[in-house]
């Protein structure tokens, strides 16, 4: 690699785009055009990075594998920070396993978490937090052990491991100090304002506060009947009832527990379940065949009792209720509550689970969108919805060594 090469390389590790740029712009063989690609990356012109990068992997071609697996991860990293995620892992592995063979140890340990992050974005939590552990970051570079600790945070937050969280990013700031790269540590810390950040609303004995996830794991493991309206479920020690699919039973349960030990009358269930200004005989009919539905699903829970005036509920055993809230009112709230489960949903499937019309589940998808909560990861019928992660695009990451590119 020449000198001038070389500078642009060490350039882009330090996050300095413009001037590897003044070196390398007007080149175009292979390994400049993959150093322009990384460069364009970092600004944020992704579609420029995109085509730069695949010009370098088809210059390189199968006479230099070293170069052309090194613009294969680039070209993967831009391609998550573009949610283009309908490629196959393949090339990506084959290209980290040429890379661990040839001594790379950064660029393969990238490849990985390139890999590792497109499974969390995709929703699978668990796929890629067994991915990460098998990772071995030891002899990487800082800024790459950092990104490793703030991948390892927001796996742990969408498994509700605060704990685990707080230990990742406590090694990505160690990491990130030691870089000596502003983006890196600005992402750290905009992860550690995250964790703190309330996650829900918990409302006992008619009190109502703010939680973070740190709190979130004692008051789910307790020995009370949690009504959790985030994730949309019941639980009593370690049974669990899913009313994701179950909307208008849901928001009963949720009317009953927000009162309990007291009853609620019919006329407010009905209100608050159904909507209807007036109550007539077929609401009636309609909140007992509900509450059947209801009753039948939480029987290793808790009873539902008629009054006279309406329903109570009555936990197994005596126990106290909880309910848990979405951070704030609104169908936004509600929506974010949902997606930080980890899992990536379709627009039809989160219309279905809060009872809303999808052209209102889309308006809030569009709020949370501009206020960079949550994110759509596909095009078309396959698109998904999935929760902003907490270790951001990191495409201002996209580094390659000096003297690696040829």
């Amino acid at each position: 690699m020449d000198s001038a090469l070389s500078t642009a390389a060490r350039a882009l590790s330090v996050g300095d785009p413009l001037g590897a740029l003044k070196l390398v712009a007007l080149r175009s063989d292979a390994p400049a055009l993959a150093l322009r690609g990384i460069a364009m990356a970092q600004l944020g012109e992704l579609t420029a990075a995109r085509g730069l990068l695949r010009r370098a992997v088809s210059a390189f071609g199968e006479a230099e594998p070293l170069g052309r697996a090194r613009s294969v991860v680039a070209a993967a990293e831009v391609a998550l920070a573009r949610r283009d995620l309908g490629a196959t892992d393949r090339e990506l592995e084959s290209a980290a396993r040429l890379l661990a063979r040839h001594g790379d140890v950064a660029n393969s340990v990238l490849a990985r978490l390139v890999g590792v992050r497109r499974l969390a974005l995709l929703g699978e939590v668990e796929a890629a937090s067994v991915a990460l552990s098998r990772l071995d970051v030891e002899g990487a570079p800082p800024r790459l052990v950092a990104l490793a600790g703030l991948t390892a945070a927001d796996l742990a937050m969408k498994r509700a491991d605060a704990a685990a969280a707080s230990r990742a990013l406590s090694a990505a700031r160690r990491a990130a100090l030691s870089a000596r790269i502003p983006a890196l540590l600005a992402e750290v810390i905009a992860a550690e304002k995250q964790l703190g950040a309330p996650v829900a609303r918990v409302r006992v004995d008619g009190a109502e506060h703010a939680i973070s996830l740190s709190e979130l794991p004692e008051l789910i493991g307790s020995s009370r009947l949690v009504v959790d309206a985030c994730r949309r479920e019941a639980r009593l020690g370690k049974t669990v009832v899913s009313l994701v699919k179950r909307p208008l039973l849901l928001e009963l349960l949720v009317a009953l527990a927000e009162r309990a030990p007291s009853d609620v009358p019919r006329e407010e269930l009905i209100a608050r379940a159904f909507g209807a200004r007036r109550v007539n005989e077929s609401h009636r009919v309609r909140l007992r065949v509900e509450v059947g539905r209801l009753r039948q699903l939480l029987a290793d829970l808790a009873e539902l009792r008629a009054t006279p005036s309406g329903f109570e509920l009555a936990p197994r055993g005596g126990a106290r209720v909880l309910v848990l809230l979405p951070p704030a009112p609104g169908e936004a709230s509600a929506l974010l509550s949902l997606l930080r489960g980890g899992e990536a949903w379709a627009t039809s499937a989160l219309a279905a689970a809060l009872g809303k019309s999808q052209r209102a589940v889309q308006r809030a998808l569009g709020e949370l969108s501009q206020a960079g909560k949550a994110q759509a990861v596909g095009q078309g019928r396959a698109q998904r919805w999935v929760a902003t992660p907490s270790a951001g695009i990191a495409t201002t990451l996209l580094l390659v060594a000096p003297g690696t590119l040829g």
